[in-house]
């Protein structure tokens, strides 16, 4: 059985404005009907896969559940990283976790934002490298490259150990133009995908071995990890000290039972709009348009309309990356849709909300968005899952008025407890101990009018809360 440990991380900047630091990549749906983090899921999932490890930040950790509830998937565990330390930490902890459930677990260690549209291909070369990982090897699994990529880091590989198994000689840096040709042009290399499968007791030692510093500190933060609801907290102030390097430099590049699979699918990790333009239908002038976007007399560009209420039209555009949404709008030409970084990082000097926020705040009850705001009043829209509750609280600044227009609500305030449905209301006196629910089996959906002197986030006093957020 071969357990996918899903790595969940990232900073949402190379798909600006689509993915942000409050919603990466991997939850955004990118290239199809569901986000690479749920088709990540499905790809790993069936006869020889156990259930997913996940390993993910505190502010993702709904999110996940949200989306393997979607999938009817329950995890072997979501480990919560304090805060990112790169790869090689998140897969120390990985490794360590799976060896407490089982001593003999095998385990995957994959990026959660990769694109792969034949995902049967890529589970039948994972359970062909598992012969060699069960023999001791560590397996990594080489994209046989398309072009001379230079965003990608290469493998060098050997004479073959098995049939469809190389040695794996090298790891190769993400390369310049002209090294990437000459990569290109020898059969032996291949792109790296980031991917690793070996007995969870195999990377432990390699760990002892080459990375011995990371392997005792992240031991510490587990032992001291903390469960809480689903989730198992690693130790915050341990985590803070370990090393932050990836697996690659830390592990892999040093050790010495490494394998490499040949996949011969297509494989991307989307690693910027030029790749999701490639990923993407097109017609026959080359432009990927969305169902909200048109194109008149253009060539070969990426128009995408996120929000329903917009219209997106490009004219005589040609190699142009153009992303709307309701709070931000991104141009690019193809060519430079890589700087889209630089822009975050000058919106973040700037102290634009937009470089790391997105318009819908996502909950562990559902979402919240932000319809006007004004000075001492805002409107939102609140969206509450079927079963879900907010936590039981109060503020010190702001009144608050309730118009439930889809499902029933039930709303307590103070020792009043009352169902509310569509068309009707209710106030929120400033200081009132209150609470909403969704009783029914469908989505409830209410607009809140705050008016106050203040309306932070930040002004709430929770006494209950079913997510342990008190």
């Amino acid at each position: 059985m071969i357990f996918p440990v899903l790595l969940c991380g990232g900073s949402g900047t190379r798909l600006w404005p689509l993915s942000r630091k409050s919603y990466p990549k991997q939850f955004a749906d990118v290239t199809g009907d569901e986000s690479l983090f749920q088709a990540s899921t499905r790809r790993f999932s069936g006869e020889g896969f156990g259930a997913p490890l996940v390993v993910t930040g505190d502010p993702f950790r709904f999110i996940v559940t949200e989306q393997l509830d979607a999938l009817g998937v329950k995890p072997a565990g979501i480990l919560i990283e304090p805060e990112g330390r790169n790869t090689a930490p998140a897969a120390a902890a990985a490794a360590l976790f799976a060896l407490r459930k089982d001593p003999e677990a095998m385990i995957l260690l994959v990026p959660s934002d990769h694109a792969v549209p034949q995902p049967e291909m890529f589970r039948d070369a994972v359970k062909l490298g598992a012969r060699a990982a069960a023999e001791g090897q560590i397996v990594t699994f080489g994209i046989v490259p398309t072009r001379a990529e230079t965003g990608y880091g290469w493998l060098e590989t050997g004479d073959e150990s098995a049939p469809g198994i190389c040695r794996l000689e090298r790891f190769v840096e993400k390369p310049d133009a002209a090294t990437a040709e000459t990569l290109f042009a020898d059969s032996r290399y291949l792109w790296n995908a980031g991917v690793f499968l070996a007995k969870a007791s195999v990377l432990v030692e390699a760990f002892k071995t080459h990375a011995p510093a990371i392997l005792a500190r992240v031991a510490e933060a587990m032992e001291a990890a903390k469960e809480d609801l689903d989730f198992t907290r690693i130790d915050p102030a341990i985590w803070a000290t370990v090393e932050d390097q990836s697996i690659d430099y830390a592990v892999m590049e040093k050790a010495g039972n490494l394998s490499a699979v040949r996949f011969e699918g297509h494989w991307t990790d989307l690693g910027g709009w030029e790749s999701v333009w490639l990923e993407s239908d097109r017609d026959e002038d080359g432009n990927a348009v969305s169902a909200h976007a048109t194109a008149l007399d253009c060539e070969g560009s990426l128009l995408r309309a996120e929000d329903p209420d917009q219209e997106l039209v490009g004219i005589g555009l040609k190699n142009v990356v153009a992303v709307a949404m309701r709070d931000a709008v991104m141009v690019a030409d193809m060519s430079s849709a890589q700087n889209v970084k630089t822009a975050v990082k000058v919106l973040k000097e700037r102290g634009a909300k937009q470089a790391t926020q997105l318009p819908v705040d996502h909950r562990p009850w559902g979402w919240f968005e932000s319809l006007v705001i004004g000075e001492r009043f805002q409107v939102k829209r609140i969206h509450v899952h079927p079963g879900a509750a907010l936590s039981l609280q109060s503020h010190h600044h702001r009144s608050e008025h309730w118009i439930v227009v889809q499902g029933t609500a039930k709303v307590t305030v103070d020792e009043e407890v009352k169902l509310v449905t569509e068309n009707q209301s209710v106030y929120i006196p400033l200081g009132a101990v209150h609470r909403m629910e969704n009783p029914g089996k469908v989505p409830m959906v209410l607009i809140e009018v705050q008016t106050g002197s203040y309306l932070g986030e930040d002004d709430i006093i929770r006494y209950e809360d079913v997510y342990a957020r008190t």
